[in-house]
């Protein structure tokens, strides 16, 4: 496994930080969720056989362990510090002026453990004046202007992406910041403190995108990417239903007039004569394919497309992804024996390795499951072990 002998110690809750860490997980890291005495709230969402483990929990946090521990209480803060002695990885989302309130600053840890990488995943840059607001993925969302371009694009009022796009993202950018330090500390030796702001990162995203003018100093132009704020990109009516549709060089839409019978229009209509005068007419290009589209079936359709070798593809609801074929061939969907939830269905990691093959054995932790093993492994006797739970310091598992 690639990350095999890494250890994550994950003061992490709700989705971002979760699924960041059980990305280290998948690809072998061995990560222990330290969850409050409530545990990890995110254990209350979706439907669930038993109490504190729902599906939204199942979902991120398969291959960890989990204990309980009273951050709070001087011996459960001493505990997380006799846990981070050892590890190389330490990630929390909470603001960084609440984990210096709780005495867990970097350069507490770095005095006990100086190769561990302390990672932070909350809002707002440590440095701005919004550092200490808290955040959310539907804030984010809001101050990085997406409900905005839905609106824009479609001339209704502002809506969230309907899943949590932020966390998923910068969840995402934050798995791949932890590998590629650790690449990093196997040449210097050393840990470091690295800070993961969710509004700077989204912010980065969407004007990758939607810089526009603004790309220049001073700008050219307004800020926003024309094709994709068209108010007609979208799926397009059928004679029975919906078509996902993208020609997109020169090729694809000399092919696709073709397959309709109108090459004429894109030879002899300077509006459509290459990418960017495409571009500065997408309204009037997309308003042609949704007329033309509105002739046939979607089956006859995807025919028709899949001859030209055209991008095209129908419209799923949410139970058509559980049906896919392609899905089903690769073996996507995995269903799972959990020890106390039953049978569970899974994702398997998407990549392909030829050697070292990421894997998730383990399924998501009833909250301090594993609070023996783990403290056990501290060398602490069972005698201390009880007297930490009989005190409250760590909460014994279910």
């Amino acid at each position: 496994m690639p990350l095999s002998g890494v250890k994550v110690l994950d003061l992490t809750t709700v989705l971002m930080g979760p699924f960041a860490t059980q990305l280290l997980g998948d690809f072998g890291a061995d990560v222990t969720k330290v969850e409050a005495a409530g545990g990890d709230s995110v254990r209350g969402i979706g439907p669930g056989r038993n109490e504190g483990m729902g599906a939204a929990f199942l979902a991120v946090n398969r291959n960890k362990r989990s204990i309980s521990i009273d951050l709070k209480h001087e011996s459960g803060r001493q505990l997380l510090l006799d846990l981070a002695r050892t590890a190389d990885v330490l990630v929390y989302n909470l603001r960084p002026h609440v984990m210096e309130k709780l005495g867990l600053t970097y350069e507490v840890f770095e005095a006990i453990n100086p190769k561990l990488l302390y990672v932070g995943v909350y809002g707002y840059g440590r440095h701005g004046c919004y550092a200490k607001r808290p955040a959310y993925d539907d804030l984010i969302q809001a101050m990085t202007a997406i409900p905005s371009l839905y609106g824009q694009s479609t001339g209704s009022d502002p809506r969230y992406v309907p899943f949590p796009v932020v966390d998923r993202f910068v969840g995402l950018y934050a798995a791949m910041t932890i590998a590629s330090a650790l690449y990093e500390r196997t040449r210097s030796g050393r840990g470091q403190r690295i800070d993961i702001p969710m509004f700077e990162t989204m912010a980065s995203v969407v004007l990758g995108d939607h810089i526009g003018g603004h790309a220049f100093v001073p700008p050219i132009g307004p800020p926003g990417y024309a094709r994709q704020l068209s108010r007609s990109r979208r799926p397009y009516p059928t004679r029975d239903g919906y078509l996902a549709i993208l020609p997109y060089n020169d090729q694809q839409w000399r092919r696709f007039f073709r397959s309709v019978d109108k090459l004429d229009l894109f030879e002899n209509d300077p509006r459509f004569a290459d990418i960017g005068a495409r571009t500065r007419n997408i309204d009037a290009l997309y308003d042609i394919v949704a007329d033309i589209l509105t002739t046939r079936t979607t089956d006859e359709w995807l025919d028709v497309m899949a001859e030209a070798d055209i991008p095209a593809t129908p419209l799923y609801g949410l139970s058509d992804v559980f049906e896919d074929p392609h899905l089903q061939e690769v073996g996507f969907f995995r269903e799972q024996e959990h020890p106390t939830e039953g049978r569970v269905l899974s994702m398997r990691v998407p990549s392909e390795w030829s050697r070292t093959p990421p894997q998730h054995d383990r399924p998501a932790p009833r909250m301090g499951a594993d609070f023996q093993d783990i403290l056990s492994e501290l060398g602490l006797s069972p005698e201390r072990i009880e007297a930490l739970t009989s005190a409250g310091v760590v909460k014994a598992g279910k």
